[in-house]
């Protein structure tokens, strides 16, 4: 899975971008080839769809840029110890999705939703390139489920919490008979 350095370095918070890189490229490799349709469908009316969870994810990751940049200007010390963040993966834990990353039920294609996961991508490589490390570590925001991260920590959180979406784009191949 991870190599022990990875795996060290992210127990001592560092940012990991090959999470995010690895997670973004797993996600890609699961809708190429998915028609347009098949991304709209839902394999019933309780579930998201391939497209609903590409949005949820690209909703999410700007929203995380955008806190973590209001933080890093205008946000307190906090010293947040390390947080599990690789449990992020376990789909057996249900977590509700905040009602800014609820997705649409609109009809979109592949080629935009990559477009827009792109976008979103594009400003959290923009962010890591530019943001002051100390800053990253000092200061932070409550995660619903593991309390007070550091913004150093939000940044590989990006990286689990798509790999869980992934998992969830799996499901929902197998649902609708496409894998």
């Amino acid at each position: 899975m991870y190599s022990k350095v990875e795996t060290e370095m992210y127990k001592k918070g560092a940012i990991i971008l090959p999470i995010n890189e690895q997670a973004r490229e797993a996600l890609l490799a699961e809708v190429t080839g998915v028609s347009d349709d098949d991304l709209n469908k839902k394999p019933d009316e309780h579930s998201w769809s391939m497209k609903q969870v590409l949005e949820h994810l690209f909703l999410m990751e700007g929203a995380i840029v955008k806190t973590i940049e209001d933080q890093l200007e205008h946000g307190e010390v906090v010293n947040a110890k390390a947080r599990p963040i690789e449990l992020t993966v376990d789909r057996t834990k249900k977590v509700n999705a905040p009602d800014y990353t609820v997705p649409s039920d609109e009809f979109a294609t592949l080629d935009e939703m990559e477009l827009k996961l792109e976008a979103s991508h594009q400003g959290l490589l923009k962010l890591t390139a530019n943001a002051d490390e100390i800053a990253l570590k000092r200061k932070g925001f409550p995660h619903p489920v593991f309390g007070q991260m550091s913004l150093k920590q939000w940044i590989p959180f990006v990286g689990w919490h798509e790999k869980r979406h992934t998992l969830q784009i799996i499901e929902i191949k197998e649902q609708l008979g496409l894998a």
